[in-house]
């Protein structure tokens, strides 16, 4: 076979602005760098929200004092909390406990007439359970004073359950050697249908109990929150 015969071999081409080869990978590569922007845009977007700054139980005024602002990163719809740029509402309260630190719920926001609870104080007469605070849930007890006199074989009253699920708002305590009893006593939110069983027993010769209730719901007429609770704090 001549040299003439022999096949001719090609010669490569440096591909041109016209080769689609070359547009097809401009493409790719632009649209990769967009999708990495908008993923770490979306990652650092933030949202300004209002957090109790301390707790918040029901009737108490949402005010500045009551609030801080925090920026967070909402795993879920931003509606659900109560956000810095829709402002406070005037004269608005809570409805139910927000804890320290919470993000402010909208669900947890009222107006006043909304929260069918009165405070009420009351003294306690036994140990003070730990870690009761504001926010807490209890049951009222009133247990009976010993019968005194009368048949000996006479069964000693058994305790009575005023109110259940009842709100702490504060704890008092009260250092005077006269106060008698623990010297401590509780700012309760008791429903209005509940009053005259708690104030007749504040006049009784027995002892006032507070137990706290693990687990335990916001009182009836105070909503729970209905949106999502998770939301990563920047």
């Amino acid at each position: 076979m001549s040299l003439d015969d022999a096949p001719q071999a090609r010669r490569l081409r440096r591909p041109t602005w016209r080769d689609p080869r070359l547009g097809v990978g401009v493409l790719l590569v632009a649209g990769s760098v967009a999708l990495g922007t908008w993923a770490v845009q979306d990652a650092a977007a933030t949202t300004a929200v209002y957090a109790a700054r301390q707790d918040l139980t029901p009737g108490d005024a949402l005010d500045a004092d009551a609030v801080v602002v925090t920026e967070v990163r909402l795993g879920a719809p931003g509606e659900h909390y109560l956000r810095v740029a829709d402002g406070l509402p005037d004269g608005a309260v809570t409805i139910r406990t927000v804890a320290a630190g919470e993000l402010v719920p909208v669900s947890a926001v009222g107006a006043s007439d909304a929260v069918d609870l009165r405070p009420v104080v009351v003294p306690l007469g036994l140990s003070v359970p730990a870690g009761l605070g504001p926010g807490a849930v209890v049951d009222l007890w009133l247990t009976p004073a010993p019968v005194t006199g009368g048949l000996a074989a006479e069964e000693p009253a058994k305790p009575e359950l005023l109110a259940a699920d009842l709100v702490v708002a504060e704890v008092l305590e009260d250092d005077s050697m006269f106060s008698g009893g623990t010297g401590v006593s509780v700012e309760l939110l008791v429903p209005r249908l509940d009053l005259p069983d708690v104030l007749g027993a504040l006049s009784s010769d027995g002892q006032l109990v507070a137990v706290p209730t693990f687990g335990g719901r916001p009182p009836a007429g105070t909503p729970d929150d209905g949106g999502p609770a998770a939301a990563e704090e920047q």
